[in-house]
C-alpha cells in the first residue's frame, strides 16, 4: 500500500500500545500479536496448503462458522487456519475443534504481512463482512492466493464511494470474488467498477438456524423461564439499555428476565443487580432449583447466549444506543420479536424486520414502553410479531450453501 496508508498503520499500532497502558484488553491483544508469527512457525506444516479464514471478533467468526462447518464435513482431510483481531474473538474460540490452527492476525504492516503469509503458505483466504487490511489484500494478490470475503455488505456512506476514497477501492479490487449479502450492495460495487461481485446472502441465518437445531440446553433458563409469566431475554446489553429494561422489569411482576451483558465484569454484574429489586439468580452460581426461586437470571458467562433465547416469549437486543446493535437473528429465529435502541441502520435486517412487523425501535423511554407494553399485554399480538420474525429468518437461509458451490472446485483442488 501507499505511504500514507502505512504511516495510519503505524499511528494505530502507536495508539494500541499507549492505550494498553490502561487497557487489559489491548495489552492482551497486543501479546497475542506477538505470540502469532512464533506459534504459526512451531505449528504449521505448509506443504498441506491451508484455508485460512480471517474473522475480526466473535460475531464476525459465528457468520463464518457454517462455512468452516461445511468445508470440514465435505473436505475432512483440509487444513484450516482462523485468525482474529480482537481478544474477544480469539479467547473464546482459540480452542475451536474444527480447525488445525487459532492464532491472533499480527498487525497490517508490510513487514509482518510478508512474515505471516510466509509462516502459512495459504492456498485460499476468506475474510468475514468487514476486513479490509490493505497490505494483506495486496500481498494475497500479488503471490495469486485466491482470497474471497463473504456476507459483506455495502452502504453509500462508506468511504469506499466517496471522491477521495480511492485507496480503498483499490482494496476491493484484490478480491479474487466479493460475496454480498443484498443486491444494492452490488449495485454501490458496479458504480464504482468493482464487478467480480454476487449476491448469496448472509451466512448468519444458516448459524442461527444450525444453533436452533442443536438446542443447547441451559437448565437455569428453562428453569426461570417455566414460572408464571412472559420472559424476556436481554441479550448484549451495555447500560444504556439497562436503564430502560431493568426499571421496567422491577415495576412488572408478571414478566420474567434473563439478561445477558455485554461484558461479563463483576463490577457490571454488581451493577445490575443493585438495581433489580426482584429475586436474581447468577446462570454460573444457581442450581437449576434456585434459578426456579428467582425472577431474573444473568448470564455471567460468555458462550451461553444464543441457547439462552430459546427460553424467551420477547427478545431486548443491547447495542441499540452505541455502536449499533448485536445479532438479532439469534433470537428471532426462535419466532420471537426483537426490540433494540436506535442505532440499527447498518444492520439490514434490522431494517426488513422492523417492516414485516417482527421487531420494533425507539429511541427513548417512551418508546421503548410504547414498544413492550402491547407485546406484554396482547398474547395475540405477541405471537403474530414473532412468527413474522421467524419467517424472516426461514426466507433467508441458504447462503452457506451457495457460496460453498461457487468455491467447491478451488477447495479441491487444494486437498
Amino acid at each position: 500500500m501507499n505511504l500514507l496508508y502505512n504511516a495510519g498503520i503505524s499511528l494505530y499500532g502507536l495508539g494500541m500500545r499507549i492505550a494498553a497502558l490502561r487497557s487489559d484488553k489491548v495489552r492482551r491483544l497486543l501479546k497475542g500479536q506477538r505470540e502469532a508469527l512464533p506459534y504459526l512457525r512451531r505449528t504449521i506444516d505448509s506443504d498441506h496448503g491451508y484455508i485460512w479464514v480471517h474473522a475480526a471478533s466473535l460475531g464476525e467468526f459465528e457468520q463464518g462458522r457454517p462455512f468452516i462447518e461445511m468445508v470440514r464435513r465435505l473436505h475432512p482431510q483440509a487444513k484450516i487456519l482462523l485468525t482474529f483481531f480482537s481478544p474477544s474473538g480469539y479467547e473464546v474460540r482459540c480452542n475451536f475443534p474444527l480447525v488445525d490452527a487459532v492464532s491472533y492476525l499480527p498487525l497490517d504492516s508490510p513487514r509482518n504481512v510478508k512474515a505471516f503469509l510466509d509462516a502459512v503458505k495459504p492456498r485460499m483466504a476468506l475474510f468475514i463482512k468487514y476486513e479490509f487490511w490493505g497490505n494483506y489484500l495486496q500481498e494475497l494478490r500479488r503471490r495469486g492466493i485466491p482470497t474471497y470475503i463473504i456476507s459483506s455488505i455495502f452502504r453509500k456512506s462508506q468511504v469506499f464511494f466517496k471522491p477521495w476514497g480511492g485507496m480503498f477501492r483499490s482494496m476491493l479490487r484484490c478480491y479474487t470474488h466479493i460475496f454480498v449479502q443484498d443486491d444494492n450492495s452490488m449495485r454501490l460495487l458496479a458504480d464504482i467498477g468493482v464487478y467480480n461481485v454476487s449476491v448469496a446472502g448472509d451466512t448468519r441465518f444458516d448459524r442461527v438456524t444450525d444453533i436452533m437445531r442443536e438446542r443447547p440446553d441451559v437448565p437455569q433458563a428453562e428453569a426461570i423461564s417455566d414460572t408464571s409469566g412472559l420472559t424476556i431475554v436481554a441479550g448484549s446489553t451495555w447500560p444504556p439499555d439497562e436503564e430502560l429494561l431493568l426499571p421496567y422489569v422491577n415495576s412488572h411482576p408478571e414478566v420474567r428476565l434473563i439478561i445477558a451483558p455485554h461484558e461479563v465484569r463483576a463490577d457490571r454484574i454488581e451493577d445490575i443487580v443493585s438495581k433489580l429489586n426482584r429475586p436474581v439468580a447468577c446462570l454460573s452460581k444457581a442450581t437449576p432449583e434456585e434459578a426456579a426461586k428467582a425472577d431474573c437470571l444473568i448470564v455471567d458467562c460468555y458462550g451461553k447466549l444464543s441457547g439462552v433465547y430459546r427460553y424467551g416469549d420477547i427478545a431486548y437486543i443491547g447495542g441499540g444506543f452505541g455502536a449499533g446493535i448485536h445479532n438479532i437473528n439469534e433470537a428471532a429465529v426462535y419466532d420471537m420479536p426483537v426490540l433494540f435502541g436506535p442505532n440499527y441502520r447498518k444492520f439490514k435486517e434490522a431494517s426488513d424486520m422492523i417492516e414485516c412487523g417482527g421487531a420494533f425501535t425507539f429511541s427513548d423511554k417512551a418508546g421503548f414502553i410504547s414498544a413492550i407494553d402491547p407485546l406484554v399485554s396482547d398474547s395475540e399480538y405477541l405471537h403474530k410479531a414473532g412468527r413474522a420474525a421467524g419467517h424472516y429468518i426461514r426466507e433467508h437461509l441458504g447462503a452457506t450453501q451457495r457460496v460453498y458451490t461457487a468455491l467447491s472446485s478451488i477447495i479441491e483442488s487444494i486437498n
